[in-house]
């Protein structure tokens, strides 16, 4: 796979000419024969796979001992051992921008005359060119070696390759381009890559069947977000060991489910345990790697890419110098300044600078405990648009992951110290995760600080660690206490003095302390004269000459970012009560500052 995410030449022909049954979802060859040469089988190694138990890669190995037997045979006829077995060769690893091999569910937007013209045509094209000469083209999948280009030396062959690979491309979907991110949760092809139990799968399964009465194969594995290849063989056990029951049959082969008198019973008591029955969790194992490849810290605000970020925000440019390399620490910032100058406005479009996605888990699985960790609450889901939907762009991704805005978490007065610590529901006995957690690869922004409920040097002794290690410690409900990343901009705003809030000790943990100060009358007149199309009026300089002598300038009133917009929104008021069209004048300038300013 190359950096780019984009499949080599020779690396199409092995999937799809040598490999094609695995590209596309059929039988694959046996594994003594997929990794030789044409006429070279001979030299394959007969000794049989080493088992899973063998190597001891994951717990899930030993589990239900009493399904590692030797295959039985199902009541429909199909051979069942569900015991979890290590790929046949390399899978991907997570963050790979595409699985090594086509995952379940090929063909749900690529028809399968499309893939078998396709192949008939790589085959044609091989049988054509079998006795030409080539380079050395790796065909063990387990190879490094990539080539770049495959010459072969009639030119019209060459016309006929470009244009297979211009057909395959089309079917993978459009390139990444530079600048999206990166990492891209592969989905798992076996029950070891998804680092989850079969009892944790069977849990879910019984439980979610408890919740919905009937359900079909395909419906459980949408519902745990897990292939239906890795649910299928789960769901026809816990028919044999006459949890579940074939109600009906569905399409493409597969039976809608219901639980049985045992699997309720049985379920019953998982729900005692947990009521949670969503998507699978995500190992902390995979969530620790994915927070590393899309930190904060790999990416830097440039004049440019600031600019970009506050367009929407009339700001003065010596500002956006002192909240560039503040930024750039990724440490933490205080802004500070009188109220209703846009610090947390400021604070809010800083994680722009980032980069626009992340990819977090919708649940972290860890011994047993289940933490919630996406909330449509906090966090903007990203649908992925139709023309990126390639063959393996929309396929080939674990569902288990979703795709989110990189975010801004704003907590004012209302933030108490539960809000930074695992939580357990009581009642559910679902765990949910805190604010930083949430917040991980983005900003979190702790808002009116100096006015929440808890006193600010509880929230301090709390995070003075985190703030210099950027890693912090959470402590689960069955005792155990991890390590996680700290990995956001903390932005502190408040209107009151950074000193009078905290000591010099924690002062020194957040290296920038950046004042927010009052626009001048230029910046507060180029603030009126952006918003006055917005809410409908004709810009009026003459009407905000009046305004600012006689309601600024005569009285002594310093301006603030604000206040532009707040009294626009009373003279629009004022205008539709009188039924006057909508004009700045000083009439209602004067009634909105009678309204705005009469206990300020």
């Amino acid at each position: 796979m190359s950096a780019e995410g984009k499949l080599s030449p020779a690396e199409y022909l092995r999937r799809m000419g040598m490999g094609v049954a695995n590209s596309f979802g059929a039988t694959p060859a046996p594994p003594s024969s997929h990794l030789a040469p044409p006429g070279n089988s001979a030299s394959t190694s007969s000794k049989p796979p080493q088992s899973v138990a063998d190597k001891g890669h994951h717990p899930a190995m030993a589990n239900n001992a009493h399904r590692a037997a030797a295959p039985t045979s199902s009541p429909i006829g199909v051979s069942r051992s569900v015991t979890p077995q290590p790929p046949a060769h390399p899978s991907p690893a997570k963050g790979a921008s595409y699985p090594a091999a086509a995952p379940q569910g090929v063909g749900a937007d690529v028809s399968d005359a499309s893939i078998n013209a396709l192949r008939s045509d790589i085959r044609s094209l091989l049988k054509s060119n079998a006795g030409a000469t080539r380079p050395n083209v790796p065909l063990d999948p387990i190879s490094s070696r990539e080539t770049e280009s495959l010459s072969l030396p009639v030119d019209a062959d060459n016309g006929r390759l470009n244009s297979l690979f211009e057909r395959v491309q089309n079917l993978l979907g459009p390139k990444k381009t530079e600048g999206e991110n990166e990492f891209l949760p592969a989905e798992p092809t076996s029950l070891y890559e998804t680092r989850l139990t079969e009892d944790e799968i069977e849990r879910l399964i019984l439980k979610y069947l408890l919740a919905r009465g009937t359900a079909t194969g395909r419906q459980v594995s949408a519902q745990l977000k897990l292939p239906y290849g890795l649910i299928e063989p789960i769901v026809k056990g816990l028919k044999q060991d006459t949890l579940l029951a074939y109600r009906n049959t569905a399409e493409m082969g597969d039976y809608e489910y219901c639980i049985t008198d045992v699997g309720r019973e049985r379920a019953r008591r998982f729900m005692e345990e947990c009521t949670y029955f969503g998507a699978a969790p995500v190992s902390l194992r995979d969530y620790l790697h994915a927070m590393e490849a899309q930190s904060i810290t790999r990416h830097y605000a440039t004049e440019e890419s600031l600019k970009a970020a506050f367009k929407d925000l009339l700001i003065n440019p010596s500002l956006l110098d002192r909240l560039g390399p503040a930024i750039n620490s990724g440490r933490g910032m205080f802004l500070f300044g009188e109220p209703g100058n846009g610090k947390t406005s400021i604070a809010e479009r800083i994680t722009r600078c980032f980069g626009s996605t992340i990819w977090i888990p919708r649940a972290l699985g860890i011994d047993g405990d289940i933490i919630r960790l996406f909330d449509p609450g906090l966090h903007d889901e990203v649908e992925t648009p139709a023309a990126e939907q390639g063959l393996f762009n929309l396929t080939g991704i674990d569902q288990r992951w979703v795709r989110i805005v990189r975010p801004t978490i704003v907590a004012g007065g209302e933030l108490t110290m539960d809000q930074l610590e695992v939580t357990q529901n009581m009642t559910t006995k679902v765990c949910e995760a805190p604010l930083q957690l949430k917040s991980n690869c983005g900003t979190f922004v702790i808002d009116d600080f100096g006015r929440q409920r808890m006193p600010t040097t509880e929230l301090l002794n709390r995070w003075i660690v985190p703030l210099e290690k950027r890693y912090d410690f959470l402590n689960l409900p069955s005792g155990k206490k991890i390590q996680v990343p700290f990995d956001q901009l903390i932005i502190f705003s408040t209107n009151l003095e950074p000193r009078d809030l905290v000591d010099g000790a924690f002062l020194r943990r957040i290296p920038y302390k950046i004042q927010v100060p009052d626009p001048t009358e230029a910046e507060f007149r180029g603030i009126m004269q952006r918003l006055a199309p917005h809410l409908g009026f004709q810009y009026d300089d003459a009407a905000v000459t009046y305004l600012i002598k006689t309601h600024y300038a005569a009285v002594s009133r310093p301006f603030r970012s604000c206040q532009p917009r707040d009294l626009l929104l009373q003279v629009k008021n004022f205008c539709t009560y009188k039924n006057y069209p909508k004009q700045m004048t000083a009439e209602a300038f004067d009634f909105a500052v009678a309204n705005y300013f009469s206990v300020m």
